[in-house]
């Protein structure tokens, strides 16, 4: 066995050694669903949407404020961004992880629903609350129960920079 010389990295990345490299992207490992739980998070959810993503797919609630009602809040009924509606169920179909972004506590039911769901399923569950210029304290203490992971930001980029750390 020959030992490693310290030139041998530099050797590495001679034009010679390149064509061994692998110039192809790494194929996204996650069907992510990111799922606006307010009006306001729905405007960045649209915003983000529009970029380009692998295999992320992105909604909002129908009824963002549960409302109380005896309607089946577990199967909720959810709006993709180009404006058809699905159910919950169906929108978990081989999801591997569904991201809430909130900014107030408006979708608390909506949050329990789907938390609820993806446990049962096994899916990862992440919250982003986007502070904004108000107090973040509701919101997190809606998604705390539902989410296994959450962020607080200000800024609505960094759902963005969360989905590309997801590989959606």
């Amino acid at each position: 066995m020959k030992p490693i010389l310290l030139n041998s990295c530099a050797r590495a990345a001679t034009t010679a050694e390149a064509r061994f490299r692998i110039d192809a992207p790494i194929a996204p490992a996650r069907a992510t669903r990111v799922i606006a739980l307010d009006h306001r998070a729905e405007a960045v959810v649209h915003r983000v949407a529009g970029q380009p993503w692998a295999d992320a797919r992105f909604f909002t609630c129908k009824s963002p404020a549960g409302n109380g009602s005896s309607s089946n809040v577990a199967d909720l009924v959810l709006i993709s961004s180009d404006g058809s509606e699905s159910r919950l169920s169906e929108v978990l179909t081989g999801a591997d992880v569904v991201v809430m972004v909130a900014t107030e506590n408006d979708g608390a039911t909506a949050a329990s629903a789907i938390g609820d769901a993806c446990t049962l399923r096994g899916i990862m569950t992440a919250g982003l609350v986007l502070a904004g210029s108000h107090d973040a304290g509701a919101a997190v203490s809606a998604l705390r129960p539902h989410a296994r992971v959450i962020m607080v930001t200000y800024d609505e980029h960094d759902v963005s920079e969360v989905l590309t750390a997801l590989r959606a």
